[in-house]
């Protein structure tokens, strides 16, 4: 491995290992990020470091059969990417313990304003069209099975957000998703 990686090699990595998603979902962060986070102090390069890199353990090159995506991200982001990267070892712990907690289902709170970002950016990406389409597009090729998915998540998230103009955003999108599910159910004839 190259001994001085930079953001845009770690750009490339996700390109060529996230398969097609990874790419498109770290840019949709960072909009997010800049979105709710206009009045919070941040090191944005860590930051983006740690967008890129919360999902390597959901690679299948990295992937580890019961090891969790976001512990497997950090195991990998520690041991494989950033000794290799001209970084503080205060900054490469902000953008450890943001990967580690970026997971909605981890309740643990955060201590870095960089963790807070992608988390709750992370959190408004699994609600609105964007979650739903995303929920379906992971399958299986079965409505109900992907429906109840949606479902089951949108109830682990709302409620969970903490920064205001994220409030803001997760109720839009929780309104938007709820008559996308109606609008789904109906054409469904509630069959799915």
């Amino acid at each position: 491995m190259n001994p001085q990686l930079t953001l845009d090699d770690i750009k490339q990595m996700t390109l060529q290992d996230g398969e097609d998603w990874a790419v498109a979902h770290a840019l949709r962060l960072l909009e997010l990020i800049r979105q709710i986070g206009q009045d919070l102090p941040y090191d944005a390069h860590a930051l983006e470091l740690a967008i890129y890199l919360h999902d390597w353990g959901a690679f299948p090159c990295y992937t580890q059969k019961g090891i969790d995506h976001a512990l497997r991200s950090r195991q990998v982001a520690e041991a494989e990417i950033l000794p290799h990267m001209d970084l503080e070892d205060r900054v490469k712990q902000v953008i450890l313990e943001a990967i580690e907690l970026h997971d909605y289902r981890d309740m643990r709170p955060t201590s870095s304003n960089e963790a807070l970002l992608l988390r709750e950016a992370d959190m408004l990406e699994f609600l609105g069209v964007i979650g739903i389409g995303r929920d379906f597009a992971r399958g299986p090729k079965n409505l109900e099975a992907c429906y109840r998915r949606v479902l089951a998540r949108q109830d682990a998230i709302q409620g969970r957000f903490s920064l205001p103009t994220a409030q803001e955003i997760a109720q839009q999108r929780l309104e938007r998703m709820d008559q996308c599910l109606r609008w789904l159910e109906e054409e469904s004839f509630g069959i799915l």
